[in-house]
């Protein structure tokens, strides 16, 4: 079973919720009560989307948050490596010292490019439906 973090998931649910309601704003106490998670917690990670340039603030009375692209143009994927990082089998790079001799790694790297693969391909507008 592949495991993601909260951030990964709490920060896909944000994008998520962002995208059903695109290209209105929505404020963090909306998205909190809505996904049920932590107003402080969903902050941080709106901060993360929105260093990434995947979310835009609006500041103002009315202000609070929107999709920084259209929901077709933004992949599951890119939500999930800026939230958990860079997607890498442990046999990519210098994580493993035997690499070179070691035949299941083969296993690995190319279960590592499909799961890259299958989440950039999904789109939020798959999501939203």
């Amino acid at each position: 079973m592949l495991n993601f973090s909260t951030k990964g998931e709490y920060g896909l649910r944000a994008v998520v919720n962002l995208a059903r309601s695109y290209p209105k704003i929505k404020n963090i106490k909306a998205i909190s009560i809505e996904e049920n998670i932590s107003a402080k917690y969903l902050e941080r990670l709106i901060g993360e989307l929105r260093k990434n340039n995947l979310v835009k603030s609006i500041k103002g009375k009315n202000g609070g948050y929107v999709l920084a692209r259209k929901p077709r143009e933004i992949s599951a994927g890119e939500v999930i490596e800026v939230m958990e990082g860079q997607m890498t089998s442990k046999c990519n790079g210098t994580h493993c010292a035997h690499m070179k001799d070691c035949a299941s790694s083969v296993v690995w790297i190319k279960l590592g490019e499909q799961i890259k693969k299958t989440l950039y391909g999904i789109k939020l507008s798959e999501l939203i439906k």
